[in-house]
């Protein structure tokens, strides 16, 4: 029978696949947690041994990047042909918390597998969807009789995601020469089902503010002065009110400007998921849907700019009654944000909005922390195609499409390298990210390992 590229990739990784699995359980049974301080030096012995693994696999650089907190890992094999891109695959090495007395049925750092599952923290996000890749190279090169990818190939392992990338921004400003690419590859996302596979196109942004109300100079008699002076608990309470319209449209002058609207192929091809309603309002716990009229729920998540109320608090909260005009008052909002959203602009639009809603007589103060910007891939994209290709051919079946309604370091990589962002991941609802008996899937671990064994030359040979 002729050997065909896909069958020589496959048949290699049934020949390496106990031994990928073996290398994947000792990475994971390093429990380098990075929001145990305690444990710095185990994220560090992560990443050391990553190093180590990605030489082994054949990368000519392997480095641990230091930062002001945990180290990353960069890795780098230029493929040798002047003409080929560079994608850059990121991902990180540090994991969530995890003790068996969270109420695991197995040890969470000692991997254990359960028929075609592998349980452990760490096994879906992410080290296992980090991993896949060094034996996808390999595959890749055995089939092409390459001695190096077909793509200039880098890698970048963050060791802080987990604790909210405080040190990512900074380290990929400071590396942005090194880190170069036409593409960055995010390998820490998930597909819709374990029967339907997907691509993620996009995450939104985030931009949130907390806006303290200051009223009396202290807490003052509500029978003396209520109704005569203004109440800095009434005024967080109508802002919050007003921040939607009677459409759930975010009422905030401006906020719309610039929004990318879904396109009529992007709504369709969102249908065609097998969207349960019912089944996600149990996972959300929740027992009814809102949101802005037009839409349907997964578009509202993913491709719409949304405005929440985190938290709002003030004045008395213990038991009984306590009779007061509080001093003062508290509210925090969150912004999701979405392709063609400006992050200071929208800032500057909320800061308008809450002049023109606080009355005469309650002063505020209004600070932003951090901010995340948007990312959209569109469906045309070359190399968005080279992904739905390579996860067609190792799935056998047709490719659907989905977006992240939460937001990451993805944006980051984006602004400083000017480069489309993409998704390439394995992982499904099941896993249990951040939960107890978290896990991967072994048969679509492998799924990402063939993916990533044909994705290089596609992106050579369609995107030069």
């Amino acid at each position: 029978m002729t050997k065909t590229p896909d069958s020589v990739v496959r048949t290699f990784i049934d020949e390496h696949e106990t031994a990928f699995l073996q290398e994947l359980s000792d990475w994971l049974r390093i429990p380098s947690v990075s929001a145990d301080p305690d444990r710095a030096g185990e994220v560090r012995r992560s990443a050391e041994w990553l190093a180590g693994a990605l030489r082994t696999t054949g990368f000519p650089v392997a480095e641990v990047w230091e930062t002001d907190g945990l180290p990353a890992v960069f890795a780098e094999w230029p493929s040798g042909d002047e003409s080929a891109p560079t994608v850059l695959v990121y991902g990180h090495h540090d994991v969530q918390p995890a003790a068996k007395e969270d109420g695991w049925d197995t040890e969470p750092f000692t991997p254990t597998v359960l028929g075609r599952r592998l349980f452990a923290r760490g096994a879906a996000d992410d080290k296992g969807q980090v991993f896949f890749h060094t034996l996808g190279v390999r595959a890749h090169l055995a089939a092409t009789g390459r001695t190096a990818p077909a793509v200039n190939l880098k890698l970048l392992v963050e060791g802080e995601e987990e604790s909210g990338s405080p040190n990512f921004a900074a380290l990929v400003r400071r590396e942005a020469e090194r880190l170069a690419a036409d593409v960055v590859m995010i390998s820490d996302t998930g597909m819709w089902s374990e029967t339907t596979p997907t691509v993620c196109t996009g995450m939104r942004g985030l931009a949130d503010c907390q806006i303290d109300f200051f009223g009396p100079d202290s807490d003052i008699h509500s029978g003396s002065f209520g109704g005569a002076v203004p109440n800095p608990a009434d005024a967080a309470a109508a802002l919050a009110a007003a921040l939607h319209d009677a459409d759930r449209r975010v009422a905030v002058p401006g906020f719309y400007d610039g929004v990318v609207e879904l396109t009529a192929e992007e709504r369709a091809l969102f249908a065609e998921l097998p969207f349960d309603e019912a089944q996600w309002l149990r996972v959300a716990k929740s027992h009814g849907t809102l949101g802005e009229a037009g839409y349907s729920t997964l578009e509202r998540v993913w491709a719409r700019p949304t405005a929440e109320v985190n938290g709002i608090w003030g004045g008395y909260t213990g038991p009984g009654g306590k009779t007061i005009v509080p001093a003062e008052a508290h509210l925090k909002l969150s912004f999701r944000l979405v392709a063609g959203q400006e992050v200071e602009k929208v800032r500057e639009a909320v800061r308008a909005w809450v002049a023109e809603q606080v009355p005469e007589g309650i002063r505020y103060e209004i600070a932003f922390p951090g901010a995340t910007r948007p990312c959209l891939t569109p469906l045309d994209h070359p190399a968005l195609q080279s992904v739905v290709r390579a996860m067609g051919r190792a799935f056998e079946q047709k490719i659907l499409f989905t977006r992240e309604g939460g937001s990451g370091p993805a944006a980051d990589l984006q602004d400083v390298l000017g480069a489309p962002v993409l998704f390439l991941g394995i992982s499904v609802p099941s896993d249990g990210w951040h939960s107890v008996n978290e896990k991967v899937e072994l048969d679509l671990l492998r799924k990402g390992v063939e993916t990533s064994a044909y994705l290089w030359g596609d992106l050579a040979e369609n995107w030069r």
